[in-house]
């Protein structure tokens, strides 16, 4: 009895904004997205697609096949998790270990990081599939580290449950975000080293970085003990996902709003991953101009993940989330048609917006959606949708710059249009969500 009213204390006790971002539990959460947004900054945006670029895009027409090969990359680790991802919700329902899952997938994500650092160095003289030897390496080491990267996340963004209460979340989700981003300026003192050339100095570091900052998480957030001690197998969870896709009518909204994730995320994973070469192919950015553009976008990334958290609170999850959606309209359209520089300073204040938004006011959503004793699965559902949409979009916007690479840029820009009519997709799909009251959980 003690517990359940120190649990319904909690529930209506709201702490001001200050000491809620103070507490040491949620700055060590937020701390973790500081360190893996040095990961997705660092490698996924900026200095792998830069590396490809620099190997393979020596003209108009290969600046293409960069593309195409930077954009298959993330569709393979996308691939393989859409096969894993269903499976780390039930293991969080079933067992309430998040934590080491965390730790585990943290580890090899590091692992896999520093040893794209090392075959960068290599610099092997031989070869394989006619490329160089520590070329393919490093991009199969690329697919590993993004796969133990977002496998992670499923576990991290479930343990948002359990540090505030209903009014709290989108606070601390907004923090998280904020703090994330703050994560990418401290990742980019790594520029220095690398320079405008030899991008893969900047692998190293990036995963020492990653690696440091995600401690505070492991030492000072406390996980609760598990509601469900079952045993699972390791393929029980298909069933689980199974049983509860046979339910979709029961959980309609929730079901309704992954799929509009699905094309909003679409456009959004896939920008991430092409935006470096594509302001270079299109508007002629060097490294570090475009080093700048990214800065001035995070600024914005954490201005968003702020405000988004305010306006998530005072309008609702729904609403935010279409407010989110058309921002990036606006910035795909802007992108797709740019001529200028100017137009991609813009553009990426914009999409900055609406990314630190995006992952805010989505996060929010599903806790809102989701019955609590499914929370874990339906975060891996979540993510489930978000993986698939992330083979789709880059496997389109390779397949396009492949295809019609000997028409130069038109390509791209061909590419980026189809972005824009992802989320219009999502948009329609998220004003089909039926207003309701969070689902109960089941007795």
């Amino acid at each position: 009895m003690e517990k359940i009213g120190e649990a319904l204390s909690f529930e209506t006790k709201r702490r001001p904004g200050w000491k809620l971002y103070v507490s040491l539990p949620v700055l060590s959460w937020a701390l973790y997205d500081f360190a893996n947004t040095i990961f997705s900054s660092n490698v996924n945006t900026i200095f792998f697609p830069l590396y490809v670029s620099e190997t393979v895009g020596k003209s108009e027409s290969l600046n293409q096949i960069a593309s195409t090969f930077i954009s298959y990359a993330n569709a393979l680790a996308s691939f393989f998790l859409v096969v894993f991802s269903p499976l780390y919700g039930t293991w969080i329902d079933r067992t309430g270990r998040r934590k080491k899952w965390l730790g585990i997938f943290t580890s090899l994500s590091v692992a896999a990081t520093l040893l794209m650092g090392v075959a960068g160095y290599s610099n092997r003289a031989d070869f394989m599939f006619g490329l160089p030897a520590s070329f393919v390496i490093t991009v199969l080491l690329f697919v590993a580290a993004k796969f133990f990267y977002h496998s992670s996340l499923v576990f991290y963004d479930s343990m948002i449950s359990s540090l505030g209460n209903k009014q709290e979340i989108p606070l601390i989700s907004g923090f998280g975000v904020a703090v994330g981003y703050v994560g990418t300026l401290v990742g980019l003192a790594v520029y220095p080293f690398v320079g405008e050339k030899d991008y893969y100095r900047a692998f190293i570091p990036s995963a020492l970085l990653f690696l440091l900052f995600s401690l505070p998480l492991f030492f000072f957030v406390k996980e609760e003990a598990a509601l469900l001690k079952r045993k699972a197998g390791f393929f029980a969870g298909y069933r689980d996902i199974y049983a509860t896709l046979k339910e979709m009518k029961k959980y309609q909204n929730i079901f309704t709003f992954m799929i509009a994730y699905f094309f909003l995320n679409d456009a959004v994973a896939t920008t991430i991953a092409i935006m470096s070469v594509y302001a270079k192919a299109i508007a002629g950015f060097t490294a570090g101009e475009f080093i700048l553009l990214y800065l001035v976008s995070t600024v914005s990334s954490i201005i968003g993940s702020f405000l988004f958290g305010y306006i998530t609170r005072s309008k609702g999850a729904k609403k935010a989330v279409l407010y989110v959606g058309i921002l990036m309209c606006v910035a795909l359209a802007i992108g797709a048609l740019a001529f200028s520089k100017l137009s991609f300073w813009i553009a990426g204040s914009l999409f900055g917006v609406s990314l630190g938004a995006m992952w805010v006011t989505s996060r929010t959503y599903i806790v809102e959606l989701s019955p609590q004793d499914k929370q874990g699965q339906f975060f891996g559902l979540f993510a489930f949708s978000g993986k698939v949409s992330a083979i789709v979009g880059p496997a389109i916007y390779g397949s396009i710059t492949l295809v019609f690479h000997s028409y130069g840029n038109i390509a791209n820009r061909l590419a980026m249009g189809t972005l824009l009519v992802m989320v219009l997709l999502g948009i329609f799909f998220l004003r089909k969500v039926k207003p309701q009251a969070p689902a109960e959980p089941e007795s």
